[in-house]
């Protein structure tokens, strides 16, 4: 696992024309390459946005904890990789690349079990060729105009 990760931020808009924050990890070869790293896991927690779809502060504050309790777990005990981050249109998306749903939600459960109950859907697909990851690159890679 890279000691220091990687990551780019793009714009996007959703279906509504709302605007997508995305930010993607590139040091991802390692993980991509190791074939146990097959199942993509989803974890959306909507909420009321503003205006414009964002999260009011709060809810970010809150978010961003959440995501730092994710990660301290998963450098810790490295059976998932963060690979994406969507923000906007009243919704957050992480998206993980994980070797076994059992062993992700019990570190999952561990990580987050200092948060009172959080407003979370967890959504779980096999996607050995990680074709979610690549969709998002290449999406913001266009954007971007690379």
């Amino acid at each position: 696992m890279a000691k220091e990760e990687d990551w780019w931020t793009s714009p996007t808009e959703s279906e509504s024309g709302k605007l997508i924050m995305v930010t993607g990890r590139r040091d991802v070869d390692l993980f991509m390459s190791n074939p146990k790293f097959n199942i993509r896991i989803e974890i959306t927690w909507k909420y009321d946005g503003d205006a414009s779809g964002m999260p009011d502060k709060t809810t970010s504050e809150t978010m961003e904890k959440v995501q730092d309790a994710l990660q301290t777990m998963f450098i810790k005990d490295p059976v998932a990789v963060l690979t994406g981050i969507y923000t906007g249109d009243n919704e957050r998306n992480w998206v993980y690349y994980t070797l076994s749903t059992h062993i992700f939600g019990r570190k999952l459960n561990e990580a987050l079990s200092e948060f009172a109950l959080l407003p979370i859907e967890i959504y779980a697909e096999n996607d050995p060729e990680w074709n979610e990851y690549r969709e998002m690159k290449e999406i913001s890679e266009i954007d971007r105009g690379d």
